[in-house]
């Protein structure tokens, strides 16, 4: 990835992770990812270097850094393993959504947690029949008197099993028309790697193609309890649910974009390096016009994928509107990373079929990022809607 429009900041942050990928990730990401283990001393890293903290304000104890340079950030975590940008987006998300709607009582207790790294946010929205109709979830949570009763199920909870805190949507008036004006987002406090009286969360997690290392888990809620104060922005937040969650996944995508730049970048990186060494005919297979060709359209794809992200974080970081900048770059550097992994694989012939290459862990692994934070179809819907309306029609 080029980096000649970057900041010198930004390039010294870049570059202090790639190190870290490069020397601590690589080595051992396929054989964590195999045994589907949790990266605890890679997490460990991350959060001496600051990452859990880097778009949470300096005040909070963050790094106060732009969705631009997460999104970098990101993109080289996800070269070496998209597993460990899925762990820190729980958190980045959360950081975000009690920033921007959280009130000052939430952000003084959260912020500086979350920035530590001590604390750990999972993002709860879908269920079992609503996923990209997000109006349909049947999550309630009733008032009695200073506190909730939250009631239902939901799934797909990446780090639902470790977090200390959820953030939860859920309907406070059912009977809501349109139904998301009845929706309200809570921060669920609870104690890691447990179940409580009200919230199961079965494990071990969901089995999944990919992904792995990181649980994926249900949150099962019955009767459970939660303060009153613990709705996202407080009494003002009562039925803001749908927006606060709205922004938490347009930032969401720009991060899943990310990811998608990081699985294309290291496709295209193990094809370019097994094609130098790898010998038919007489000559290395990068010297064959067919492997050329596959190797320059893994190489547009993932530079393409990475501007089209840079742009749409700092669109977001700007304060403008960017759900049209943030569903191309998902929608598109999400397809190259999935793409790139089939080249890869190809490239590779037999042996990126086998679990000794890497190339089959990204084969897995990208195929999520086509669906998670929105499929790729509702982005192309969501593309197409801003297109029109831009045009004024």
């Amino acid at each position: 990835m080029s980096g000649d429009d970057l900041t010198p900041e930004q390039r010294e942050i870049v570059a202090a992770v790639r190190d870290f990928v490069d020397r601590d990730v690589v080595p051992v990401a396929s054989d964590l990812e195999h045994a589907d283990e949790y990266p605890e001393a890679l997490v460990e890293t991350m959060r001496e270097m600051g990452l859990f903290g880097t778009t949470i304000p300096e005040e909070y104890g963050g790094l106060g850094l732009g969705l631009d340079t997460y999104a970098l950030i990101v993109m080289e975590l996800s070269r070496g393993w998209v597993t460990l940008s899925g762990i820190l987006n729980g958190s980045f998300i959360a950081a975000t959504m009690i920033r921007l709607h959280g009130t000052d009582a939430q952000r003084d207790r959260f912020l500086p947690l979350l920035a530590a790294g001590d604390l750990r946010s999972s993002f709860s929205m879908t269920e079992p029949h609503a996923g990209s109709d997000v109006q349909s979830i049947r999550t309630v949570a009733v008032r009695d008197g200073d506190e909730y009763v939250l009631t239902g199920q939901k799934m797909w909870v990446t780090n639902g099993w470790r977090s200390g805190i959820v953030m939860l949507l859920a309907k406070t008036d059912p009977t809501a028309v349109p139904a998301h004006t009845g929706m309200t987002g809570f921060i669920v406090e609870k104690e890691p790697r447990t179940s409580l009286p009200g919230l199961e969360i079965p494990m071990p997690g969901l089995p999944k193609l990919g992904y792995k290392g990181v649980e994926s888990t249900e949150l099962v809620f019955d009767g459970f309890r939660v303060p009153a104060s613990s709705v996202l922005g407080g009494e003002d937040g009562v039925g803001q649910g749908f927006k606060y969650f709205m922004s938490g996944i347009e930032v969401g995508r720009v991060n899943v974009a990310a990811r998608g730049v990081g699985v294309a970048q290291a496709a295209l990186d193990d094809a370019v390096r097994y094609a130098r060494e790898r010998e038919a005919f007489g000559k290395p297979i990068a010297h064959h016009q067919a492997v050329q060709l596959m190797l320059a359209k893994m190489a547009t794809r993932a530079e393409a994928a990475r501007l089209l992200t840079v742009q749409a974080a700092r669109a977001k970081a700007s304060g403008a509107r960017a759900d049209l900048e943030a569903g191309m770059a998902k929608y598109f550097a999400t397809e190259a990373a999935q793409d790139n992994s089939l080249d890869c694989m190809r490239i590779h012939g037999g042996y990126g079929y086998s679990l000794e290459y890497r190339p089959e862990r990204y084969y897995r692994d990208a195929p999520l990022l086509l669906i998670g934070e929105g499929s790729n179809e509702i982005q192309q819907l969501i593309i197409a809607r801003r297109l029109l309306e831009r045009a004024g029609g």
